[in-house]
């Protein structure tokens, strides 16, 4: 074994030669055995810990998408209990912003994350830069470079794979467009669609999510920040509207957007005794984060989506209250109106992705509005039965998704209802759940509020400044959650003539709940 030499520079002095190579091992083999065993391990010891905090040093720095094998990796070779709980914070933390972000999931006793294996994308870059993924230093010199004008002609979106004829059917390029024309839908309003994913995007945090406290990303740029703490909610509602648009992992202009995400939201899945843990302290986080899973999953197929899916959907059911067969901010509580809502469209999203469904779980939500009806159905409250216009929307969706045939009469009184209240001037959560029920049940009531909602949303976008392309109203339920969730369901509104395909009539597919 050949051994090379090297000097060590003295100051004002010669270089010294250190000793041959034989005198160095005369040296190790004069210190007691005991001794040089002692030694060994001490610096075995020393080289697996320098290499694991290089491993930690190399996670800091490495975007989210690829941090978790690694992560995996370090928490294994470690086997310190302190190292690796160290390693899974670093996983989910937001850099440079450790001290205000909300990223780290709430604990849960005896929970572990939700591997979420490789997923099948091509790596491609967004059509512009994304601020919070690229650098944390803040310009909004691409975001005055959206198109301003509601005129503009919208992107073409990439070839979605066939989905064997349910109804995420009309995300797919081509149909998009032709549906959305079709349907009562206009270039504007799909030009208008455009700029508010682009502001979504340039949203986006570096670990792939996005938090209601906008701020962590534009600095002041933009107003009206939220205050609600859950981001798997504020992730999962975005990721709804960029895979309303057909935009997914695999297709679009925005898949490595996309990709982040949903390795944001499988890291922060805890596994439990009952399923995927996405709450973040509120079962919105929990439907919300499961419903964009399980889109995503039956828009691709791809497997590495179905285990964090289907196990997120498990806790959804495990969480209804067994006795009166709703959802409220925890599991087994109470249910309420809105929060049941996300879970039940969640529950069919899990259903189109051909994910297991209890069918206990949907004959307990049918009880649950039994009990806050009136009318006979027509009208719905939050935990007991009355006239309350956003639940009222969100109750007969609901019902609609539960197998109410179009002459239902107490659907089409509340249709009508719904349609001669009109679009809301400053609540966007009424506006998304009513346009999505007139949607479906369409003739009069649709032709009267299509055009009054569709204009609004294209008069009201923001076209200049760093909120160029989002929308916020003040009203409402959505003020804690900002310009973020706004935004949102702004865009999933204007895409409503082909992110699901209407219930009712020749093209309806897979109406109900089995």
């Amino acid at each position: 074994m050949t051994t090379s030499t090297y000097t060590v520079a003295a100051p004002d002095a010669k270089a010294v030669e250190p000793p041959a190579p034989r005198a160095r091992c005369c040296y190790w083999f004069a210190v007691p055995r005991w001794r040089r065993r002692e030694l060994s391990g001490a610096l075995a010891s020393l080289l697996v810990h320098l290499g694991l905090l290089l491993a930690l040093a190399l996670i800091v720095k490495m975007p989210a998408a690829a941090k978790h094998g690694l992560v995996l990796l370090v928490e294994r070779l470690a086997g310190d209990d302190d190292l690796a709980v160290g390693a899974a914070a670093i996983e989910v933390a937001e850099p440079a912003t450790a001290a205000v972000s909300t990223e780290t999931p709430l604990p849960h006793p005896q929970a572990v994350p939700v591997s979420l294996g490789p997923i099948n994308v091509p790596r491609v870059s967004p059509p512009t830069a994304e601020l919070g993924q690229a650098d944390a230093t803040f310009s909004n010199s691409h975001v005055g470079e959206l198109p301003s004008s509601s005129a503009d002609t919208p992107q073409p979106v990439a070839t979605l794979p066939q989905f064997d004829g349910h109804s995420l059917d009309g995300r797919r390029a081509g149909e998009r467009q032709r549906l959305a024309l079709a349907r009562g839908g206009t270039l504007e309003s799909e030009a208008a669609v455009e700029r508010g994913l682009r502001w979504l995007a340039v949203h986006q945090l570096r670990g792939g999510s996005w938090n209601f406290n906008h701020d962590l990303v534009c600095r002041g740029a933009c107003r009206n920040t939220g205050s609600a703490a859950s981001t798997t909610a504020a992730t999962g509602i975005v990721l709804l509207a960029f895979l309303g648009a057909g935009c997914s992992h695999q297709d679009g202009p925005y898949q490595q957007t996309v990709r982040d995400a949903l390795y944001y939201l499988g890291n922060c899945a805890l596994a439990t005794p009952h399923g995927g843990d996405l709450q973040q302290g509120s079962m919105y986080g929990q439907g919300l984060a499961t419903l964009a899973l399980c889109e995503a999953y039956a828009m691709t197929r791809d497997p590495a989506l179905a285990r964090v899916a289907a196990q997120a959907l498990e806790f959804v059911i495990y969480a209804q209250d067994s006795r009166g067969g709703g959802w409220r901010y925890f599991p087994g509580q109470p249910g309420d109106t809105t929060v049941t809502g996300w879970q039940l469209m969640a529950l069919k999203a899990g259903q189109i992705a051909e994910l297991p469904v209890s069918p206990g779980t949907v004959a307990a939500t049918r009880r649950f509005l039994d009990g806050v009806q009136a009318e006979s159905g027509a009208f719905y409250g939050y935990q007991r039965p009355a006239r309350g216009a956003t639940t009222t929307a969100v109750g007969l969706l609901c019902r609609m998704f539960l197998g109410w045939q179009r002459e239902h009469p107490a659907l089409t009184h509340g249709a009508e209802w719904l349609a001669e209240t009109g679009p809301a001037v400053d609540d966007m959560y009424f506006n998304y759940y009513a346009t999505a029920v007139l949607n479906h049940y369409g003739g009069q009531p649709w032709q009267s509020w299509n055009p009054r909602m569709r204009e609004q949303l294209i008069a009201t976008q923001a076209s200049s400044g760093h909120e160029s392309g989002s929308w916020f109203f003040a009203g409402g339920q959505l003020v804690t959650a900002g310009r973020i969730v706004n935004t949102a369901l702004a865009i999933m509104t204007l895409e409503v003539y082909y992110r699901y395909l209407p219930l009712y009539g020749d093209s309806a597919l897979e109406d109900a709940f089995d």
